[in-house]
């Protein structure tokens, strides 16, 4: 195992150190059977790279890209060489083929009502969102437990206790013991929640407010609520019946998924 420094984004003098690792790695373990990616930036170090030197390279565009294409998906279908993979059968074509989702794995079910007394509030990482917190703040009923996993987002005067940084084994586990869990559209955030069998309450970042570039959170927030996957709703719609909504399902893992599969790879 191998840690690449971090890439910011749009970060081309961190992709070009990135290339350096890449070069490295590829002469210490040869022969390479294949290279793959779900990107971002530091897709752009290698795959290039080991396309350019006839080693496979395989890169899977983000779940959280249900339409346009990241950046890192755009610059490298000018790559020859690099197979490319989306995630959603409506976004496939040209070079870009569906192979399955990361989200196939889940299905919805009915459960029984329950009040919404424990409530886990996740922002990741990195997000900013105070927006969200204001809002939670304002909706959530007195003398709810909350659990408020807050990143780097600021808190001070909202009369919480942020957490910004919970490992993911203690959050899991407070996910499952909660009635319901709160996230900003993320995949990380919503993959979490579905592992941990709630139907989460998603709230996407919005270009212009949150810090966040594009509308990709709104997009995946919306393609899991028409699954049944999640409960979608931007801040200023969000109120308490999403909550308790939220909380009458829960989600399943299916016993079967079908797999992923790359191109000359069985």
């Amino acid at each position: 195992m191998a840690f690449i420094p971090y890439i910011a984004e749009r970060d081309v003098a961190g992709v070009a150190r990135a290339l350096l690792h890449a070069r490295r790695l590829v002469a210490e373990t040869l022969p390479v059977r294949a290279v793959v990616s779900t990107g971002s930036a530091i897709a752009l170090a290698f795959l290039p790279y080991a396309a350019a030197r006839g080693i496979p390279a395989h890169y899977i565009e983000s779940a959280a890209r249900t339409g346009k294409l990241s950046m890192t998906g755009r610059l490298l279908s000018a790559v020859p060489g690099v197979h490319l993979y989306r995630q959603y059968p409506q976004a496939a074509g040209g070079r870009w083929r569906y192979a399955g989702s990361i989200f196939d794995g889940f299905e919805p079910r009915a459960a029984s009502p329950r009040p919404v007394r424990r409530i886990v509030v996740t922002l990741g990482a990195s997000a900013r969102f105070r927006r969200l917190l204001e809002r939670l703040t304002a909706i959530i009923p007195t003398g709810a437990e909350v659990l408020w996993q807050t990143g780097d987002t600021p808190t001070e005067g909202l009369g919480i206790e942020p957490r910004p940084f919970i490992p993911a084994q203690a959050l899991s586990a407070a996910m499952q013991a909660a009635d319901v869990v709160v996230a900003h559209a993320g995949c990380g955030s919503a993959l979490a929640a579905l592992k941990a069998g709630k139907r989460p309450v998603l709230v996407p970042r919005e270009p212009g407010a949150d810090a966040v570039v594009d509308a990709h959170q709104q997009e995946i927030a919306t393609w899991l609520e028409a699954r049944g996957l999640a409960v979608s709703r931007t801040v200023g719609m969000l109120k308490l019946d999403a909550l308790q909504q939220a909380s009458s399902w829960k989600v399943e893992q299916k016993s079967t998924v079908p797999t992923f599969r790359l191109e000359g790879i069985g």
